[in-house]
């Protein structure tokens, strides 16, 4: 045990939280995490799986905007909005498009390259000889169908080759020699050979967690006991837990929990599906993103999942389960043979900033309150790094990463 009276409680049980407490718990913090759900099962389950190292673009890109009416207006494309819930999600759609304007999307692609770089090392720290079964360095291959670059195509790969990021060009020949799985429709590719993925994300969480050593209990956060300028105790459903300090890691959650500390944030719920195929049929020897219709294809050890889309509901409706259902439609034109009767259906709730960079740092005002959410489309690469800046802000130090793009009061 350490000297301290009483432990840090970090709020949330998927990866960022996990991450978080690891870190903490190595530089000798006694670790409670707190989550009413069991670990790993929100985002952290039901996502890609991806370690997006070389493409680490923010979602918001210059000109996007031309495209939202096609896709909304595409019962099939990758965004959908339920028009009741429009009027609430207006302000972060526009500051969306706002911050896809050119110096902005470069400024916050460099910000995520410089968050998402080390991941896999800080990964196989983290996990030890556990590693070997959890992560794969394979690359990832994007296909499109259509052998023209757009000009959306042409300032994706300026903003990558800005940040010394040079995929590999494939033509339909070298993209079926990789891949030989896909249908022969696909005309223009690109590898990032240093990208890999989890083969199962849920069990990275779970055993992070496990060998941080935290305490974990099922509990849900309420609120919190505040003294001047530090946090006492966070209160839960069954109990006051009194703290050294505490991290905001609870995702989607996390907004309302900020604003009881003073803190408003624009973070928004996008609704991600995936369709599950325990029995494929076919096999995958990397992830694949499809470029027309954004979805990625990740083998994983129960089975191939589908991922993606984009649904801007908030969380009270229920699943609109023609969306997983949409993505085993495109996967069934990009894979033949594809053995599509027992798919499972899942749908969660990405925490989302208008920029795509997460909120890490201390709560306005409070000396031992910090943010660590809104990790959006990227927590899988960004967390590790999260988990590493907190531990540094925890320790007093000067985060090696600068922190200041993150910054939870940037809005």
């Amino acid at each position: 045990m350490t000297a301290q009276t009483a432990p840090m409680v970090v709020i949330g049980a998927g990866i960022v939280g996990a991450c978080c407490a690891f870190a903490l718990a190595a530089e000798g913090h006694d670790v409670v995490v707190i989550d009413e759900n069991e670990p790993g099962s929100g985002c952290s389950y039901g996502n890609a799986g991806q370690f997006n190292l070389g493409t680490t673009l923010p979602i918001a890109l210059p000109g996007m905007w031309r495209q939202v009416p096609k896709w909304l207006t595409d019962p099939r494309g990758p965004l959908a909005v339920r028009w009741p819930y429009l009027p609430r999600a207006a302000p972060w759609l526009l500051r969306w498009l706002w911050e896809g304007r050119m110096e902005r999307a470069s400024r916050h692609s460099r910000a995520l390259q410089a968050l998402m770089a080390p991941c896999h090392d800080v990964y196989r720290t983290m996990l030890g000889p556990e590693a070997a079964g959890l992560l794969v360095q394979s690359g990832h291959l994007h296909v499109w169908e259509r052998a023209h670059l757009t000009a959306g195509d042409r300032l994706a790969l300026a903003m990558m080759a800005d940040k010394g990021v040079h995929p590999q060009a494939l033509d339909a020949g070298a993209i079926r020699a990789i891949e030989p799985a896909l249908a022969p429709i696909y005309q223009r590719g690109l590898l990032f050979p240093g990208n890999g993925f989890t083969t199962n994300p849920a069990r990275l969480v779970q055993t992070i967690l496990r060998r941080s050593g935290a305490a974990v209990r099922a509990e849900r956060a309420l609120g919190f006991e505040r003294q001047d300028n530090e946090i006492k105790a966070v209160r839960t459903n069954a109990d006051t837990i009194r703290c050294a300090g505490v991290v905001i890691a609870a995702g989607h959650a996390s907004r309302d929990l900020a604003a009881q500390l003073g803190l408003r944030v624009p973070l928004e719920v996008e609704r991600g599906y995936h369709a599950m195929l325990p029995d494929p049929g076919v096999r995958l020897r990397v992830p694949v993103s499809n470029g027309e219709h954004t979805f990625v294809a990740t083998p994983m050890e129960h089975g191939l999942r589908f991922a993606g889309t984009v649904e801007i509901a908030g969380t009270a409706p229920p699943p609109d389960w023609r969306r997983a259902d949409i993505l085993l439609s495109h996967a069934r034109r990009m894979l033949p043979g594809l053995n599509t009767d027992t798919p499972s259906r899942w749908m969660g709730f990405r925490p989302s900033f208008p920029d795509s960079l997460p909120a890490i740092g201390h709560l306005p005002g409070l000396a031992n309150a910090i943010a660590a959410f809104g990790h959006g489309h990227y927590g899988i690469s960004l967390s590790p790094m999260t988990g590493q800046i907190v531990a540094d802000l925890v320790a007093g130090r000067v985060p090696e990463l600068d922190p200041l793009p993150y910054r939870p009061d940037r809005f």
